[in-house]
């Protein structure tokens, strides 16, 4: 026997292929488990990195969100400018109504006086208006009055006129001359109205401004009975055209028209339709 063989062997036991297998696998398994956990590592860590990339998308949606909604501010600023420019045209429109309401106005009543004027011409021009306007000239210049022919001069009372009623006559016999201006209300050019308005609010009594109301202010008097201080009119009463004052004898004193102005003439001249007594 040799010396040896009591004594164990030094070498370590060969492994079997199986064992070298097992090894093997579980080294593998660790491995695949480390494996999995470092890429689940990795994973994790690269998840900021990950949400990082992310934030371009989400600056370019806001991008987009906030020029969406400067669009619509910018549409809403030219909506409310555009309404603030319909309504500044509404306003002008308006002003400009108004304006050519009142020269409307105006104008009409322009129209109306006119109107009225030119009734007064065709009343006038019912006579012979050379010769009746040299008649006046005569009239006036020597303060008579020509009777002949004259049935409302030959029965009208005394030319005398006292108190109030002398007053009206003195204030319009002072205005002969005088210019007529369609409106005029003095103290040196007048119309029909103006003028009788003038005369007896001198003695404190306030007549109506036209000649259709002062047509019909007092007593309704004949022709044939007229006393100084009447109101004479053309037309009819509360639609007269024209007016003015008997101062007696036959006479009146009025506000014709442009070309004559004030005059004092006779009844003749343009013989009137009625006439009021105030006084």
């Amino acid at each position: 026997m040799s010396h040896t063989a009591h004594i164990r062997s030094h070498r370590k036991p060969r492994r079997s292929a199986s064992t070298i297998a097992m090894r093997a696998g579980v080294a593998g398994g660790v491995l695949s488990t480390l494996a999995v956990a470092g890429a689940s590592g990795s994973a994790n860590a690269a998840e900021p990195v990950t949400q990082t990339l992310e934030l371009p998308t989400l600056t370019a949606d806001l991008a987009a969100q906030v020029a969406q909604s400067a669009d619509v501010t910018q549409q809403a600023a030219a909506s409310y400018e555009l309404q603030a420019e319909r309504d500044a045209a509404a306003a002008k429109a308006a002003k400009e109504a108004k304006a050519d309401l009142a020269e409307a106005k105006k104008k009409a009543a322009e129209e109306k006086e006119k109107a009225a004027e030119a009734a007064r011409k065709a009343a006038a021009e019912r006579a012979s208006r050379s010769a009746e306007r040299a008649t006046l000239s005569a009239s006036a210049d020597t303060g008579s009055s020509d009777s002949s022919g004259s049935s409302a001069g030959s029965s009208t009372s005394t030319s005398t006129a006292t108190g109030s009623a002398a007053a009206v006559v003195a204030f319009v016999q002072s205005q002969v001359g005088d210019a007529y201006v369609s409106g005029g209300t003095g103290p040196n050019s007048w119309d029909c109205s103006g003028l009788v308005q003038a005369a007896f609010k001198s003695v404190g009594v306030d007549l109506p401004r036209v000649s259709q109301s002062q047509s019909t202010a007092g007593t309704q008097v004949g022709l044939s009975n007229l006393q100084p201080g009447d109101i004479l009119y053309w037309g009819g009463a509360g639609s007269a055209y024209h007016v003015g004052v008997y101062v007696g004898d036959g006479m009146f004193v009025g506000a014709q028209n442009s070309s004559t102005g004030v005059v004092k003439a006779s009844l003749d001249y343009d013989p009137p339709s009625g006439a009021v007594r105030v006084l």
